[in-house]
């Protein structure tokens, strides 16, 4: 379960911003198409929607375990998107999903990732502490939970495993591919308006990105179109549409952002 792992250390573990399968699904591959590393004109979106619709990737007992497989060579990876209240997932079980664990799969890790799923079935099944995951108030609480179940997957096999998982701050191996560290995402609510003669205008707490949401053009019809678009390094993501009297529409989005090293620094003086 290293994989769960790396995502922890790395800042992949994110609150769902809604208890909708298909939103929690669609925000989680809008994460994965943010990494730099991802080639452009890949439609993680698509790929995962499209394996959903095909098969049901819950793995029971509040779990789920979508994936995107992409065409080309790279590093396996997860981000895992939590749901307070549970997201109905249609699994076997019947039981709501709390616990989204996504992965992208290059060509080249394909066997890789069936051993990693493999693994995390085995010990979300036979975890005996699993009613934790009901309880959690919030993120630490999940952090914890997942830890001490990686921890018992692996107690047998790496004994310093929980050594390691408790200092997540400890440098990777050299040598070790080190995968796109999202603890700079950011994530932030938008209402964008428009309507029949009227300038559409953006809402949002961020002034930077008001301002340029304000001025991009086409942006409505790119929304309408495809669900989401990219402006100057920010992914605005269509949540919902709502129409008001009058012929006003208001689409609630989400726009995600992964900062550079320098935009960090800057923000942190």
């Amino acid at each position: 379960m290293e994989l769960l792992l790396d995502a922890l250390q790395e800042g992949r573990l994110f609150e769902l911003p809604e208890n909708d399968k298909t939103h929690a699904l669609q925000f989680l591959a809008h994460v994965i198409e943010a990494f730099p590393e991802i080639p452009a004109g890949t439609e993680i979106v698509e790929l995962v929607m499209a394996r959903e619709q095909a098969t049901n990737t819950g793995i029971g007992r509040g779990w789920a375990s979508p994936h995107a497989g992409v065409p080309f060579d790279g590093d396996l990876v997860c981000v895992v998107g939590w749901s307070p209240a549970g997201i109905a997932y249609g699994t076997k079980d019947r039981q709501p999903v709390r616990l989204v664990a996504m992965y992208l799969v290059p060509t080249n890790q394909r066997s890789h990732y069936l051993r990693e799923v493999s693994i995390m079935a085995k010990a979300v099944e036979s975890f005996p502490d699993n009613g934790r995951l009901e309880s959690a108030r919030d993120l630490n609480d999940v952090r914890n939970y997942l830890l001490d179940l990686i921890a018992a997957a692996k107690e047998t096999a790496v004994p310093d495993t929980r050594a390691r998982m408790i200092r997540l701050q400890a440098k990777p191996a050299v040598g070790q591919p080190v995968l796109t560290d999202l603890s700079n995402l950011v994530v932030e609510p938008v209402a964008l308006v428009s309507g029949a003669g009227l300038r559409q205008f953006a809402l949002s707490q961020n002034a930077e990105l008001t301002l340029m949401l304000d001025q991009a053009d086409g942006l409505i019809d790119k929304l309408e179109a495809d669900g989401f678009c990219q402006v100057k390094g920010w992914r605005v993501l269509r949540r919902n549409t709502v129409a008001y009297e009058g012929g006003r529409i208001v689409h609630k989005c989400l726009a995600i952002r992964i900062l550079s090293e320098k935009t960090q620094r800057n923000r942190d003086i």
